[in-house]
This record gives structure tokens, C-alpha cells and sequence, in this order.
């Protein structure tokens, strides 16, 4: 979780350094931050961010409460790190299948397989937000998580938009509608893949396979019919 020390991108008008201090860090200092960021990350995800104290965070890195304002000046940077990384790393992922030029079915995959991986690597975040999302998104620090989740929905909603009026999807598809449906499963993969022992991979195989194909049998023809009518049978 080495990203998490790297400057946030978004919101535009958010805070400037998330620890508060020189942007010219050492490298000894920056890895340190990482480890601190990796350490709040886990307890955020085990017993909630409210619910976890500058202190808990301390005493997992080994170091004084006092000591951990070195590196950041509150636990709200801490949790900003943490969240900001995660939604830059995922609106990476969107950005660049949208950009590569493909059809919506190929722009839709490589939203989902690309971000299946990134969400695999950023369990805390997604725990976070489960358990806090209420708080987060009252707070205007962590803004820019209902600007990126807006941005998320426009682009699915495009991509099957075009999708349906280029004869890929059907013609009664309702795009948005479609889009929330698929949303929290879209979200979950990490659990997935630790309750059922499936890869990422496969759970974005499967999720593909099921969002264009269903679960319906293929039609049969005239011929197949007869084909599987039993002995005997007129």
C-alpha cells in the first residue's frame, strides 16, 4: 500500500499536504507514513474509523499518540490518505477504459476487470465506507467521494447508452436503472473472494458472464426440440 503516501489529486479545493507538513519528505519518513497509513487503514476496517482513536493508532505503530503529529496532523489526514488514494485509483481505471477507444461491451469489461483488481488492493477503503459512509460524506473534507461516485454512475450510464443505441444491448435497457442495480455488486469483490475462495479474476469473470449473457439457457431450434424429445414421445 505503498500509493498511500502520495499526494491527493482530488477534490481541487481539499487540503494541500495530507500530514501537514514539508511535501519534501525523506525516504525513511515516507515509508514510515506508509506503514502508519496501512496500520490505521487496518484497525479503520476492523472497528470503524469513528470508532478508532489517534491512541489505537499509536500503540499499532509502536510509538507515542504525541509522536504520530509528526507524520500527520490529525486522524481525519490519516482517513483522507487512506479514501483519496482509493477513489484516484479507481477513477484511473474508468478514465483509461473510457479513453481507450472501444466499444461499450470492451470499455464496460475493462471498467470491471481493472477495477475488480484495484478495489482487491484497497479492502480498508471499501470497509470504510461501508461502516462510515454517513459521516464521510457529511463532512465537506471528503466532498469529492460523492463528486467520484457521481462520475462512476455518468459512466456506466454512457457506456450502456451507447451500447443500447448501437444495437449492442437491448433496446428496452434502462440505463440508469440497470447501473444501480449492478452497483453494490460491483463493490464487493474482496469478500467474494475471501468467502467463496474465488480469484478476482473469476469473480470478474463470472460477473461478466452473468451481466451479458444471464442465466438463461440458450434457445433451442426446431431441430434441437426434436432432438431432445424422449422415446416414444409425439
Amino acid at each position: 500500500m505503498g500509493a498511500m503516501s502520495s499526494p491527493r489529486k482530488i477534490p481541487p479545493g481539499g487540503r494541500g499536504n495530507a500530514s501537514g507538513g514539508t511535501a519534501a519528505e525523506g525516504p525513511a519518513r515516507s515509508e514510515r507514513r506508509a506503514q502508519m497509513v496501512q496500520l490505521a487503514g487496518e484497525l479503520f476496517a476492523q472497528k470503524g474509523y469513528r470508532a478508532t482513536t489517534v491512541r489505537e493508532i499509536a500503540d499499532a505503530a509502536g510509538i507515542l499518540s504525541g509522536s504520530l503529529y509528526y507524520h500527520f496532523d490529525s486522524k481525519e489526514s490519516i482517513g483522507d490518505e487512506i479514501l483519496s488514494s482509493f477513489m484516484n485509483a479507481v477513477l484511473a481505471d474508468y478514465r483509461a477504459a473510457v479513453a481507450s477507444g472501444g466499444s461499450p461491451r470492451v470499455v464496460i469489461e475493462q471498467i470491471v476487470r481493472s477495477t475488480s483488481r484495484t478495489l482487491t488492493r484497497h479492502r480498508a477503503a471499501l470497509a470504510m465506507l461501508e461502516s462510515d459512509w454517513n459521516y464521510f460524506t457529511s463532512q465537506p473534507r471528503f466532498g469529492y467521494l460523492r463528486k467520484s461516485l457521481g462520475e462512476i454512475e455518468r459512466t456506466w450510464v454512457t457506456q450502456l447508452e451507447l451500447g443500447r443505441q448501437a444495437g449492442l444491448f437491448r433496446a428496452d435497457l434502462n440505463a440508469k436503472l440497470t447501473y444501480r442495480l449492478l452497483r453494490d455488486v460491483l463493490w464487493i469483490p474482496a469478500q467474494w473472494r475471501r468467502a467463496g475462495g474465488f480469484s478476482t479474476d473469476q469473480v470478474a469473470d463470472g460477473f461478466l458472464r452473468l451481466l451479458f449473457d444471464g442465466i438463461s439457457a440458450p434457445a433451442q431450434g426446431p431441430q434441437e426440440q426434436q432432438g431432445t424429445q424422449q422415446p416414444g414421445a409425439r
